[in-house]
């Protein structure tokens, strides 16, 4: 049961990125699409799903994931952004790079991802690596204005609100 639903949740997703980038509704269209989509599911469903298949799926999840997407994740991006343009448009370029070493309190796999994903998609960050020590996930994240070599001061400058709200999508 395990595995039709990820071939199911696999297919859908496909289906939706094939119809997202050749915006034709083509009956030709749409069935090579289903067939295409259906080759990949049956291929690639165990790489991709490694949970709850149709998690994203729940109401309070998708809520949030939505929210996230639309609303908390553009905010930082957009504070990323502008504090990045001014350290480039500014004559004495106020930047102390380094790298630091940040915990992190999420434990799902997507999880993870999808917060490394976010920093390293904000200008003046990248999520170098993700280890495990003792339980305890760290990331390496290279940051473009060191200010604060605390570990978790530093997470939460990093990781501002955007931790949180992962969590609330994958727990």
């Amino acid at each position: 049961m395990k595995k039709t639903s990820s071939i199911i949740a696999t297919f859908i997703l496909c289906y939706l990125f094939w119809i997202l980038f050749t915006l034709t509704f083509t009956a030709q269209e749409l069935i090579a699409g289903a067939i295409v989509s259906l080759l990949v599911a049956l291929f690639a469903e165990k790489y991709l799903i490694h949970e709850d298949a149709f998690h994203l799926l729940k109401p309070n999840v998708l809520l949030n994931f939505i929210t996230y997407v639309l609303f908390v994740f553009p905010v930082e991006l957009w504070k990323a952004n502008v504090d990045v343009a001014k350290r480039a448009l500014s004559p004495n370029l106020p930047i102390n790079p380094g790298i630091v070493k940040v915990p992190v309190d999420l434990q799902s796999e997507y999880g993870l991802a999808m917060l490394a994903n976010s920093i390293t998609l904000t200008p003046g960050t990248i999520t170098m690596e993700i280890v495990e020590e003792d339980g305890q996930h760290f990331y390496y994240i290279h940051w473009i204005d060191v200010a604060s070599k605390d570990p978790k001061e530093a997470g939460n400058i990093i990781k501002g609100k955007l931790e949180n709200w992962i969590r609330r999508i994958w727990k």
